[in-house]
């Protein structure tokens, strides 16, 4: 799923010369972990070493055992967008409820938009918001609150910041379920970093966007398996059930897009269409 995670300064590298060493990334290139954000009591950090070892485990299985995850990697690189070192993180996400997710927002203060009368680069208004836009980049956010996520798209929205999505993948370590779950979101994550990379997607701030890319995610990853569908008995019938599991889970993901909340289920079925 499209969301936000703690703010880095890579990206993927749109238009690197491509090279024989297309098929030869190895784990430490790609992944690395940051688990310890969220750790509260010397138990909780055991706790949170256990789920992280045992994440960064999938993720090594993935990356050198699952030939979904290793042709999307290949792919990536082949189109020029080679992941950079620790592309791929297990992170604690708290109670958060999700598998893993994708995207890092980079919050930029424009220049002279703080909100001065005077229109001065550091007015007061200018320096509350750079303060408001260095609070959020220190929080991983994953963790952040849906009002946190407002706050930016509104500075946007006055013409204060821009917002632009910068590629990562995380997995929240404490809520993957087993191996086959970790790789599934990782096969998820890593069709929205080719999407972002072969396109001039804005997911962010384009809802018909975000649900071409959460369809074709929610379809291609395994996500929507009848066998995993009926074992949560959520099949009433067979004919048709796929396309209504991926139509309810992008339209989940947009839900958490204060953008695209109010409709989210209109723009899937829109681009689902398509």
């Amino acid at each position: 799923h499209i969301m936000a995670t703690q703010s880095l300064k890579h990206s993927l590298r749109l238009g690197e010369t491509k090279s024989s060493r297309s098929q030869n990334i190895t784990m430490s290139e790609v992944s690395s972990s940051a688990g310890g954000e969220h750790d509260t009591s010397d138990n909780n950090s055991a706790e949170q070493a256990k789920y992280r070892e045992t994440c960064d485990s999938y993720v090594k299985s993935g990356l050198t055992g699952n030939v979904t995850v290793q042709f999307l990697i290949n792919r990536l690189v082949g189109m020029g967008c080679k992941p950079p070192k620790g592309f791929i993180r297990c992170m604690d996400c708290g109670d958060k409820q999700a598998g893993g997710g994708f995207g890092v927002v980079e919050e930029t203060v424009l220049t002279g938009r703080g909100g001065d009368d005077s229109g001065e680069n550091n007015g007061p208004a200018t320096s509350r918001l750079r303060e408001d836009v260095a609070r959020r980049s220190e929080v991983a956010q994953c963790h952040r609150t849906d009002a946190d996520l407002r706050e930016q798209i509104d500075a946007q929205r006055d013409g204060k910041v821009k917002l632009r999505l910068l590629p990562e993948i995380f997995l929240c370590q404490q809520h993957l379920r087993d191996e086959t779950h970790a790789h599934q979101a990782m096969v998820h994550e890593l069709i929205h970093a080719i999407d972002l990379c072969r396109t001039k997607m804005d997911p962010l701030n384009n809802c018909m966007h975000m649900a071409c890319t959460e369809i074709r995610a929610e379809n291609l990853s395994g996500e929507c398996a009848w066998t995993k569908e009926l074992s949560a008995g959520r099949i009433k019938q067979f004919t048709g059930h796929g396309a209504e599991c991926v139509k309810r889970r992008a339209a989940l993901s947009l839900q958490a897009n204060p953008n695209c909340r109010d409709r989210a289920k209109e723009y899937v079925d829109a681009a689902f269409d398509r």
